[in-house]
């Protein structure tokens, strides 16, 4: 795994920041947690790629909040033309 940042997928719209830090936090040092608005999804941040490879493994389809959820490595942003209204 090439950065230490994972997106996490499919987890209940319940779902806050401090409860995904703690399902994460079991596999390393959680440097951030972020709930993207009640989507159902978010980002992880751990202080190392080796324990987000960890963490990746562990959880990726497991259950949480009563769903399977994805966890993968997060792929970079894009950047996106700017609109000009």
């Amino acid at each position: 795994m090439q950065g230490s940042k994972l997106y996490v997928g499919n987890f209940s719209y319940s779902v806050t920041e401090d409860q995904l830090e703690q399902l994460f936090s079991e596999y390393g040092k959680v440097v951030s947690a972020i709930v993207i608005g009640s989507k159902g999804f978010g980002f992880v941040e751990m202080s190392s790629p080796e324990e987000a490879e960890k963490a990746k493994d562990a959880l990726d389809g497991t259950e949480f909040s009563g769903r399977s959820i994805k966890v993968s490595e997060a792929l970079p942003q894009k950047s996106r033309p700017e609109r000009n209204y």
